[in-house]
């Protein structure tokens, strides 16, 4: 018992300092979608926003998270002096970086027109263009910042890592309120937040590294087998960023050539990334690292139950919020979004959005859960052969729905796709025998965890109904709002209290980690 419930303390540790991420991030796009709507700023501070975070995606997190942690992990354990291998991919990581950068400057109108060719012609395209090259510095600082992160993760150290996204939001908004104080135009105030918010996350994160016993001293990078091999497994793992980049960029290019709708499906993104960030990020995070261990030290057994704890934890908490998205996606972004310019014709597009997007939750997050299986066990080709071929499926929907859905052929093409990754998942991870497998206890709560949930969707679906007017309110609907989320939350835990799918002794014990 003692094993998985610190994997649940690891759990509420990266996702408690991940919902304060969210909330704040609800917050800075809350005042963005105020000042803005979804007019030409907003939508141009969305695309330039999205090149530094494409490429970190890339060259941080798919280097990080699924090759270097692996490596990381085993030579920490067998004491095969990891600061050293640390500090070289470090240095060789800055140094591209830097390159990266100054090659984008002079490319950003390219980039632009590669992210959202609608913008051809119209005032959005000059206004991302400048706003790209603002924000693209950006990656050099939080590419460095999640390989510290990956250092940290890998010796158990959560907290740091999970809460340098809370300095992003909290400088952005700072931003735009100097701005709108001093009278400076805050569009291109908040774009000049985004390296100075990427700086203090990389500082916050070298100053944990260092409390940590880790110095990255700069060197000039050197090609050690050590590198080769990371280099090797790396390969893949980017190839399988970059596909899961193109479904992001082709929903953006589909959405480019519909005003409003990249504000629109950004808005939906944040909503339903809530959940997402909260239970699978969390899960990812803290799976990765602790299966590294097991395999490496042959613990099948452990491997097998961190695996199956995983998938109970994101279930248990990912189908009502998935039902929530689907049942209630209007209030939810009325009474969060619609003030100033953001209108209500905004609302009920970007609700149809979330709807969709709340269908696909479930598979966002057991991506999250299935995936470390092969990247624990250095295996980054298998994930990206599959990750090619949901790129493919994507693509083919979200344009071939464009003549009868429109703007929201991106978002189902988006969340078909992710069910058939999951799909192909599944079926590859059969091979890894019994650590893979599902066990008696995860086959006996997820149906009882999925009939709580549509519990709590009809209750939610009767009280939203029964609020209608007080949800669009001023000044009630934010109340109205706080019972409807309040008696979900209530049903679906005690529905799901009764059917078994929780168990009260379990979960106070996995909340004080005891």
């Amino acid at each position: 018992m003692t094993r998985p419930v610190r994997l649940y303390r690891k759990f509420f540790t990266v996702g408690s300092w991940t919902i304060l991420s969210r909330i704040t991030g609800f917050l800075r796009d809350i005042i963005i979608a105020a000042l803005f709507g979804s007019g030409p700023i907003a939508e141009a501070f969305q695309v330039a926003f999205s090149l530094p975070n494409l490429f970190r995606r890339l060259f941080a997190e798919g280097t990080v998270n699924t090759a270097f942690v692996p490596i990381f992990a085993r030579k920490v354990r067998q004491k095969e002096r990891p600061e050293a291998f640390a500090r070289d991919v470090f240095s060789g990581l800055t140094g591209f970086l830097i390159a990266l950068t100054l090659i984008a400057q002079a490319a950003m109108p390219w980039l632009v027109l590669a992210m959202a060719s609608g913008f051809r012609g119209d005032g959005r395209f000059d206004l991302a263009v400048d706003f790209g090259r603002i924000c693209f510095p950006y990656i050099l600082f939080i590419a460095l910042a999640a390989l510290l992160g990956g250092i940290l993760n890998a010796f158990g150290r959560f907290a740091a890592a999970a809460a340098a996204p809370v300095l992003l939001n909290l400088v952005l908004i700072g931003a735009m309120a100097l701005a709108i104080w001093a009278g400076f135009d805050p569009g291109t105030a908040l774009a000049w937040g985004v390296p100075v918010a990427g700086l203090a996350q990389f500082l916050l994160l070298l100053e944990a590294a260092r409390r940590a016993g880790f110095r990255p001293v700069p060197c000039w990078p050197r090609l050690t087998p050590d590198i080769r091999r990371l280099a090797v497994v790396a390969v893949p793992a980017i190839l399988a960023g970059g596909v899961v980049q193109v479904n992001l960029l082709v929903g953006r290019q589909v959405a480019s050539h519909f005003d409003g709708a990249i504000q629109w499906l950004a808005v939906a993104d944040r909503l339903y990334q809530l959940p997402l960030g909260v239970v699978g990020i969390s899960i990812g995070v803290v799976l990765l690292p602790d299966l590294s261990k097991r395999l490496a030290g042959g613990d099948v057994d452990g491997a097998r139950e961190a695996f199956n704890r995983a998938n109970e934890f994101a279930l248990a908490l990912t189908l009502p919020a998935a039902l929530a998205l689907i049942v209630i996606p209007l209030p939810l972004v009325s009474v969060l979004f619609e003030r100033g310019a953001f209108t209500r014709a905004d609302s009920l597009a970007t609700a149809a959005a979330l709807a969709i997007y709340g269908a696909g939750l479930p598979a966002f997050v057991l991506q999250k859960t299935l995936q470390p299986l092969f990247f624990a066990r250095e295996d980054t080709r298998t994930p990206f052969r599959h990750a090619f071929v949901a790129m493919l499926a994507n693509a083919v929907i979200a344009i071939g729905l464009i003549p009868v859905a429109g703007y929201l052929s991106a978002a189902f093409g988006t969340t078909l796709s992710s069910w058939l990754m999951v799909l192909l998942l599944w079926r590859s991870s059969r091979r890894f025998g019994e650590s893979a497998r599902f066990d008696e206890r995860l086959r006996a709560v997820v149906p009882r965890a999925g009939l709580a949930a549509v519990v709590m969707a009809a209750v939610v679906f009767g009280i939203g109904t029964a609020l209608e007017s007080a949800l669009i309110t001023p000044g009630f609907r934010y109340v109205a709002l706080a019972l409807l989320i309040g008696a979900g939350a209530a049903a679906y835990f005690g529905a799901a209290i009764l059917l078994r799918a929780i168990s009260i002794s379990n979960l106070r014990s996995h909340l004080s980690g005891g």
